[in-house]
Formats: structure tokens, sequence, C-alpha cells
């Protein structure tokens, strides 16, 4: 059993930059593909990013990409999501999650086991 906890959210204005961490409680979170999706009022939750157990390469929504960076730091069992140029369109709660995602499924929610709770990101206009 993996549990996940996000921070780092908070609000920012249009064009601010947060960094949201998801830490692990174990070890053997590093072998797992970490993703992050979102959920805006009234929508459905979407899938941001994703990074894979092996290599350093992110992939990201199109909404996103070129703002976001999604990193990993193994020592710390912790994923990190980069946010720059936050746009209110960005506001949502943002979760973490992990499994065994593969490069066809990154984007799905059913290729995750593992969920954090998820931290709010509101920005403003």
């Amino acid at each position: 059993q993996v549990e996940l906890v996000e921070s780092g959210g908070g609000l920012v204005q249009a064009g601010g930059s947060l960094r949201l961490s998801c830490e692990a409680s174990e070890r053997t979170y590093a072998r797992y593909t970490t993703g992050w999706f979102r959920q805006a009022p009234g929508k459905e939750r979407e899938f941001v990013s994703a990074i894979k157990a092996t290599g350093s390469n992110g992939y990201y929504a199109d909404s996103v990409k070129g703002r976001f960076t999604i990193s990993r730091d193994i020592a710390k069992n912790t994923v990190y999501l980069q946010m720059n140029s936050l746009e209110p369109e960005d506001t949502a709660v943002y979760f973490c999650a992990a499994g065994r995602a593969i490069s066809s499924s990154l984007t799905s929610q059913n290729a995750y086991i593992y969920w954090g709770q998820g931290t709010q990101v509101t920005v403003s206009s």
C-alpha cells in the first residue's frame, strides 16, 4: 500500500507559479508511474501530466504543455509539478496518483492504483 500526500496548492494571481509536491510513504513508489490529474468544479477529472518510473521524460496534456514541468526526486520519494504562467482555467483540485501505467495508458485514471487526497489550486484573474 502506497500513501500519497499532495502539498503546495494555494491561491495565486494569473501569470504566477506554484510547485505541487506528491510525497509517497513507501520507497517502492519509485517503481510506479506517477500522474497528476485535476478536477475543476462541475467538470470531469482530467489528465495533466505523468512521469514514468524509469526515465525522466514528462508527458503533458496539451492545455499545460510548455507551462508545467513534472520531475521526480527518488531519494525523497517525491514527484513535483512545477506550474508556471498559471491561468484562471487551471483552477482545480489537483491529485497525484501512482500505478503501473504504460505509454498507451498514461492519461487514463484506470491505470493508476493509488491516489492522494488532492490539493486546491486557485488562480485569480
